[in-house]
């Protein structure tokens, strides 16, 4: 198969679908790998690396996916790059469509078979190709709280770890899965008041058993959550639905009861958010206020450390990838139900049910 590898073009994106690692596995099993010039230059791969690993380089996006049958990426396609999609393509990368009905819509009009990394899922039900930006995102949060907290940037003025004779910063945690795990091990590294909020009881009896005294827990119920902002300083949305769109958890009316220059960080904004009040940013322009509170909503937070991100990332995909590229589209999601599960849209049709129901558009399932 002929898989293409375009440059990430979405604001301040670094990350690659593929390193010259990955590029060399594929090539050994035969396939060919064209990489647009200058796809791994934001974190330190140049065209020559990827030549070394046996991969053709394309001067432009256009010329990559013309030559392509397999699209390898890592954030959503932007507009233009879905003009270049049809339907021969098969397109592999994170999609999050339940809260971008035109990007669904662009993917439709393409007839392209559309894979999503965030839906895919294993034995466990856990999502292994969300899982391991998950944890990068989960991590981040924290370190970007604790740095919108600090008074020149138009927080509280409050050190997250606090000192001898001064409390501690509270943290609260909505979502007690990977994300929120990687938050509150952060969060407690530095020393904060760390509470995690979830709604199912059994996963908090796990926390509860990993953390140990470390942190507190909480059944995340409504009135536990309006309570839970106007006490904490920091507070992270971690919470997801696989494919749908995120339950908005804190209300207009909640947030003005919290206090003013303390931080939302909200992970769940490439699925909506978590928060009423929140609004896609970017690395760019990360933040904004309302009602006196931080909101930090950047919906690629793992591209700020893209080098970290693109290692990890290609852990989790390039098992998937050598089975989509050996096998072909149909016959290995046939053969694996999990890689099936990531099928969000192909044939014009949306093929994901959760997706369809976010997005008010008729589901249809894969033949």
């Amino acid at each position: 198969m002929r898989v293409g590898v375009p440059k990430e073009i979405k604001n301040h994106e670094y990350r690659v679908g593929l390193t010259p690692a990955s590029v060399a596995e594929l090539v050994a099993a035969g396939h060919e790998v064209i990489v647009e010039t200058k796809a791994g230059g934001g974190i330190d791969f140049s065209d020559g690396d990827y030549q070394s690993a046996g991969a053709r380089i394309a001067a432009s996006a256009a010329e990559t996916f013309a030559a392509a049958d397999m699209i390898v990426k890592v954030k959503e396609p932007q507009p233009q790059e879905i003009a270049l999609l049809e339907p021969r393509h098969l397109l592999f990368t994170y999609l999050h469509l339940a809260a971008d009905k035109p990007q669904a819509e662009g993917l439709m009009k393409s007839g392209a078979t559309c894979i999503a990394y965030e839906t895919v899922t294993a034995n466990d039900r856990s999502l292994p190709l969300l899982k391991p930006m998950s944890e990068v995102a989960g991590r981040m949060s924290v370190q970007v709280g604790a740095h919108y907290l600090e008074k020149e940037q138009g927080g509280r003025g409050v050190l997250l770890g606090g000192v001898p004779g001064v409390a501690p910063a509270r943290v609260a945690i909505f979502g007690g899965g990977v994300s929120g795990v990687n938050a509150a091990q952060m969060a407690v590294g530095m020393r904060a008041d760390v509470t995690i909020y979830d709604i199912s009881n059994a996963r908090l009896a796990e926390l509860d058993m990993f953390f140990g005294s470390q942190i507190k827990t909480a059944y995340a119920s409504k009135a536990a959550i309006a309570n839970a902002v106007t006490k904490a300083e920091l507070v992270i949305g971690a919470v997801l639905v696989p494919g749908a769109a995120a339950p908005r958890l804190v209300t207009r009316d909640m947030l003005k009861t919290m206090k003013r220059g303390s931080v939302l960080v909200d992970i769940a904004i490439d699925q909506g958010g978590c928060f009423e009040t929140s609004r896609p940013t970017t690395h760019q322009d990360p933040v904004y206020e309302v009602d006196g509170v931080i909101h930090y909503c950047v919906a690629n937070m793992p591209g700020a450390v893209a080098r970290t991100s693109a290692f990890a990332l290609n852990n989790a995909t390039l098992p998937f990838v050598l089975r989509l590229a050996d096998q072909g589209a149909e016959e290995a999601m046939r053969s694996d139900p999990h890689l099936a599960n990531g099928l969000n849209v192909s044939g014009g049709r949306i093929r994901h049910q959760a997706v369809a129901e976010a997005l008010d558009l008729p589901f249809e399932a894969a033949a």
